[in-house]
């Protein structure tokens, strides 16, 4: 999902990012660390290493993740393959907006956010608006 900064965030912008259920994010989990087209009986088969799910429920939420437009789906034979539409840290980025956007003072939301990162969390955000600011973007 290798996408540039201007592609990540309109994206982000273009789905409509939300909290996901703990199955939804468990799926999502596996459709990020496989990086690859998976059909549900793949993410059965991982997910009942840990649980007993039926096929039909996996079905239902990769079903409702397209629907919420997080996923798309291409027909290969008689099942749909799925991908994530948005990486994890983009999906991330949106639920941190999304956050914030409902703060009546962003500043002061985001100074206490800042407020609550490592050094080392500060200087990589650090990093990220030097190099935003290099590139030209406001």
């Amino acid at each position: 999902m290798g996408s540039t900064t201007a592609d990540s965030t309109e994206a982000v912008e273009s789905v409509a990012v939300r909290q996901l259920g703990q199955l939804e994010a468990a799926v999502m989990s596996r459709l990020w660390d496989w990086d690859r087209p998976v059909a549900v009986r793949e993410v059965l088969d991982d997910l009942a290493k840990d649980r007993a799910l039926a096929y039909t429920t996996v079905m239902t939420v990769l079903d409702n993740l397209h629907g919420k437009g997080l996923v798309r789906r291409t027909k290969e034979g008689r099942a749909f393959r799925y991908v994530p539409l948005l990486s994890r840290e983009e999906h991330t980025a949106g639920l941190l907006q999304e956050v914030l956007s409902g703060s009546t003072d962003r500043s002061a939301a985001l100074m206490h956010f800042v407020g609550t990162m490592s050094e080392r969390e500060v200087d990589e955000l650090r990093s990220a608006l030097d190099e935003r600011t290099e590139d030209g973007s406001p």
